[in-house]
């Protein structure tokens, strides 16, 4: 049956099918794999929500909103780890012991082919979770398998702080749940633990820069698709660390601006202006980032200021599929 699964998920238009990307990615599960690496096969999905799973089959699933977020290959390699983990110790199959009717099985089945389908993804976790102890145990196991492939341990613990900010930055974030935190253990617990397996093994590669250079060409559109998310206040935390780490790259600086801007609440369209205005001075600004501009300055009545802004977005992007749009507001701001 999961068999079949992973055959609908081949087709589905939310399927990665650049080979070079997958390439690579299967090339870091293989590295911490090892013998197993013939048995595991990896798909990636453009869902913009930080998550990656592994069916019984040997099927592993990494969303788009997970390789956004991570930092390098060492990072990446945490989470593969882990899922490999489950995999090895045969936790969904345990799981799969556990669910007694067909309705809950075909559930479960769907918990594993849920991309895309974000609303369903929380209760499906919640319902089919591994036990803490298991999870635990998939840390421990990522932890060796990262050892044995040269990553550096001490890049483990920063996947779950950066994410935590993400997750503190939700009003009311104590009660607040994603799949990823619904069952693991606590942050706290969680870093700890981490850190002391990195103190005890000290050393290895980050894979940074090579890391940057693969994901280069998918980045704009994947920061696009967490802007369209609607989640602002987790994804300014996000944007605001990827900032501080690479202050250099505009298109963080134009994503944040547009988070601010689309939120509107007080003193949000002078933040989201000063980004725009900062991605500019940077440097290779999305073209999108003329349109933001120009936005807030037909918002404050800057006529001039916006036909000009609108005019560049046009002149940078003459096929944005949102030119009719511009053109309709340059009409209006003639009058």
């Amino acid at each position: 049956m999961m068999d079949r699964e992973e055959v609908r998920l081949r087709r589905s238009p939310f399927a990665i099918r650049d080979q070079q990307l997958r390439e690579y990615i299967q090339g870091i599960t293989c590295r911490l794999a090892g013998e197993h690496c013939p048995d595991v096969r990896v798909y990636l999905f453009q869902t913009p929500l930080f998550n990656a799973n592994m069916a019984p089959n040997g099927m592993m699933q990494v969303w788009t909103g997970l390789m956004l977020r991570v930092d390098n290959e060492a990072q990446i390699a945490t989470v593969l780890g882990h899922e490999i983990g489950h995999y090895l110790q045969r936790h969904s199959l345990e799981r799969l012991r556990d669910v007694k009717s067909r309705s809950a099985f075909g559930q479960f089945l769907g918990f594993f082919g849920a991309v895309g389908a974000i609303g369903q993804l929380a209760v499906l976790a919640s319902a089919f979770a591994y036990t803490r102890d298991q999870e635990r145990e998939a840390d421990e196991i990522g932890a060796t398998l990262m050892r044995r492939a040269g990553y550096d341990l001490a890049e483990a613990s920063k996947v779950w702080e950066n994410l935590f900010l993400e997750i503190k930055s939700r009003p009311n974030y104590e009660s607040a749940m994603i799949p990823m935190f619904a069952t693991h253990p606590g942050v706290e617990e969680r870093q700890e633990t981490l850190k002391k397996l990195a103190e005890a093994a000290p050393g290895g590669v980050t894979g940074e820069e090579a890391w940057r250079e693969k994901i280069k060409p998918f980045r704009r559109e994947w920061l696009a698709d967490e802007v369209k998310r609607g989640q602002h206040e987790e994804s300014i935390a996000l944007l605001t660390r990827m900032i501080a780490r690479t202050p250099t790259q505009a298109e963080f600086v134009f994503a944040r601006g547009e988070v601010y801007r689309l939120r509107a609440k007080d003193n949000d369209l002078d933040a989201a202006f000063i980004d725009y205005q900062t991605a500019v001075t940077i440097g290779g600004e999305p073209p999108e980032t003329h349109r933001g501009l120009a936005m807030i300055y037909r918002t404050r009545k800057q006529i001039p200021e916006a036909r000009a802004s609108f005019e560049r977005y046009m002149q940078a992007a003459p096929n944005a599929p949102d030119l009719l749009m511009i053109k309709s507001y340059l009409e209006e701001l003639g009058t």
